[in-house]
């Protein structure tokens, strides 16, 4: 029997409109695997009453879509009572709520295609499966996408007449129902109603990229020319071109969006600017350099490619040509793309392009390196999404690649023939040996440097390049500035082969078959693994770079109380080139396997190098195929050496992440293997599992082409 909800329970509020999108960011199932645990022959069906659903129910639901144990019981009350209005229940002690309102409601909130949410909330809501809707079934789903816009935060007052003008438009036939066919059609072409369901990309060329906003200065509507007015999110702005409307006026046959590539090959290489009026934040004009007076009504105009901003009258005098402005090495305009007629298929190797109509070709700007963005927008928290944002403006929205859409192949396969240009990973160390991985199995004539912007929680590699620990919002023109005068580095990768000792025995899958950064046995990796299983159980605690390392260090207290993987140097063997590696004597709970100095978010194991160490730096050629003396050689990211170094136990791992000690260093070699007695916690580049004993040999694959930060940046050891 169900829990009475609390009278005393107050209405939803902002905060847990944030606290359930932290849940929902994190969550995997979709709401039509969840409606299927309340069939007759689901698990939940004993909670399902007819077509609604008790509080008990409510909080299954919650707790299975969210995949979560410990769902805020407060939170859970506010909910369900958010959804009482449309029923009428028997009593408090057994209040209900239509299990389609709240399937509805957060099939909303989830990812996925408009097409697809409009198709699923018919279906919810035609009841008996004839193919219509009646009125009382509309108004019931646009119910839901007004609580849905307004959990959001957008101004419903807004979206209300919108959604009531699309009824009254969408009854094509003034049947007084709706077919399937006449609600997609209808929401299809309802501009505020596609961004509440979730449109995320550009369709075809000249289509906006729209998000709701709010605006915390005079901004004007730039189809009706007022003011936009609202105390949340009063209007729709395009990603790329920064073109603002009301929500009703998104319907009203606005301008088109930008241009991205020309119309055929003869129209490239005349570069002309863009310009959108309005949205110049009261800035200076730079021609004149007077200041632009955008209070009182829609004044000035921007360029899309160049950024800069004009009067009108001062933008109808200037010349049409347009040099791409201070970002003109990376940019990649319209009038350096064009269509082809048609594509050999061994170009597209699996692959398309957003436009599946056209097929686009590049014939870069002379003198310049066009830069190929990839942005992993799950890194980061929210950073993910706001940086995609912010580079989708920068530059063409055809060099900028989602990564949640279709991974790094298209943006490959439409750069491969480019004989010069680099590429920016924004993401973690994951997304960077991704992206890696990726350009090693595009077989591409020329392979690019790639520059990081660390997004992720550790960032060790960006750290070793001099990008930094972590983006705290630092303007990205600035960030591609420096990526312009960055220097190009070799850096190792290598090969990881585990066999098991007995190949019947099934362990956890091994992660990665490349190291980029390390590779570690023991008590790092145990940490990792108790971190790993506890965000997989509850993704939605570690939702910020802090929060992250305040459960690394609360796992590593654990760790130093359990000691579970002491005497470690008894339970595995270790071959430097066929060499045996002298363990004896030695209390280890962890090794280590280093590509790069930096491990865990800045720990430098290996130590700082000592005056003497770099005077006994030689070529790589030079070296023994072993050295296990300490005191020779720092880490070197290009040398085809791996540094082998041991760790003593959690706290002084605690020690080395201050800087107060280092680990204990016993080789640099170009070829390991390991053997291992007993299951074993392993980590490679961040991703822990648990190993059966086996056999790792690890080799040199290839070196990777990485963009090092100017000199100016400051080092990883000041960016912890």
């Amino acid at each position: 029997m169900s829990a009475p909800t609390d009278p005393e329970v107050k209405e939803l509020n902002p905060v847990d409109f944030i606290q359930l999108q932290q849940y929902i960011d994190y969550c995997t199932l979709k709401v039509k695997d969840v409606l299927r645990e309340f069939d007759a022959d689901g698990r939940l069906a004993q909670h399902r009453h007819g077509e609604c659903i008790n509080e008990e129910g409510f909080r299954l639901f919650l707790k299975t879509y969210l995949e979560v144990e410990d769902f805020p019981k407060d939170l859970c009350q506010r909910l369900f009572r958010s959804f009482q209005s449309g029923t009428e229940p028997d009593g408090q002690d057994n209040a209900k709520v239509f299990l389609k309102d709240v399937s509805c409601y957060f099939s909303l909130l989830e990812d996925g295609q408009p097409r697809d949410k409009l198709e699923f909330a018919f279906k919810l809501y035609d009841r008996d499966g004839n193919g219509v809707l009646d009125s009382s079934e509309v108004d019931r789903i646009i119910a839901q996408m007004m609580h849905a816009a307004d959990y959001l935060g957008w101004d419903v007052s807004e979206l209300r007449p919108v959604l009531k003008d699309m009824m009254t438009a969408i009854d094509a036939d003034s049947s007084g129902t709706v077919s399937l066919d006449e609600w997609v059609e209808g929401g299809m072409n309802n501009v505020p109603l596609l961004v509440l369901l979730g449109l995320k990309m550009t369709q075809k060329d000249g289509q906006h990229l729209w998000r709701m906003k709010h605006f915390n200065k005079p901004v004007y509507c730039n189809v009706c020319q007022s003011m936009l007015l609202g105390l949340r999110k009063q209007g729709l702005c395009c990603t790329c071109c920064k073109y603002t409307v009301h929500g009703r006026c998104a319907n009203i046959n606005p301008a088109p969006c930008t241009r991205t590539y020309v119309k055929s090959k003869k129209d490239t290489g005349v570069p002309t600017h863009d310009w959108v009026s309005g949205n110049c934040d009261s800035g200076k004009c730079d021609k004149c350099q007077k200041k632009i007076k955008s209070y009182h009504g829609l004044t000035g105009k921007h360029c899309v490619w160049c950024h800069s901003m004009r009067h009108d009258d001062c933008a109808s005098q200037e010349p049409s040509d347009c040099n791409c402005g201070p970002l003109r090495d990376h940019i990649l305009p319209p009038w350096a793309i064009y269509p082809v007629i048609k594509v050999l298929d061994h170009l597209l190797p699996r692959y398309s392009f957003i436009d599946l109509s056209i097929s686009l070709k590049i014939n870069p700007v002379p003198d310049t390196h066009p830069l190929l963005v990839f942005v992993n927008p799950k890194s980061g928290g929210k950073q993910g999404e706001r940086v995609l944002r912010k580079f989708q403006y920068l530059l063409n929205p055809r060099q900028v690649y989602n990564l949640s859409n279709g991974g790094p192949g298209p943006g490959l396969c439409f750069f491969r023939s480019l004989k010069d240009y680099r590429i920016l990973v924004c993401g973690g160390d994951g997304t960077v040996g991704w992206i890696l991985d990726a350009i090693d199995k595009a077989n591409l004539q020329v392979r690019p440097p790639v520059a990081v912007l660390p997004l992720g929680t550790g960032n060790d590699l960006a750290r070793c390049l001099r990008w930094g620990g972590g983006y705290d919002g630092t303007d990205l023109c600035r960030i591609l500035k420096e990526i312009e005068v960055s220097t190009p580095v070799l850096m190792d990768r290598w090969n990881v082969e585990v066999i098991l000792e007995d190949p019947q025995e099934t362990g956890d899958p091994v992660p990665y078959e490349i190291i980029n950064n390390y590779f570690s046995i023991g008590v790092d990796a145990s940490i990792a693994h108790r971190f790993h299983t506890m965000r997989e159980k509850h993704p939605q605690k570690f939702n910020s770079r802090m929060k992250n390392k305040l459960w690394y260090f609360e796992f590593a207290t654990s760790e130093t109380i359990s000691a579970s993987c002491k005497k470690l140097n008894e339970c595995l063997t270790i071959e430097c080139c066929g060499t045996p590696l002298d363990l004896s004597g030695r209390s280890m709970e962890g090794i280590a396997v280093l590509n790069i100095p930096s491990m865990h978010g800045g720990s430098n194991l290996w130590g700082e190098a000592k005056k003497s160490e770099c005077k006994c730096l030689m070529n790589p050629q030079e070296m023994p195929v072993v050295i296990v003396d300490p005191e020779v050689l720092k880490v070197n990211v290009s040398d085809r050496r791996l540094e082998v170094v041991g760790l003593e136990g959690a706290m002084e791992m605690g020690q080395i992440y201050t800087g107060l000690k280092s680990a204990i260093r016993l080789a640099k070699t170009s070829q390991i293997t390991i053997r291992t007695k007993k299951p074993l916690p392993m980590q490679i580049d961040g991703e822990p599992w648990m190993q059966p004993p086996c056999t790792i040999h690890i080799t040199h694959k290839n070196q990777a082409s990485m963009l090092m930060a100017p000199q100016g940046r400051s080092s990883f050891f000041s960016s912890k």
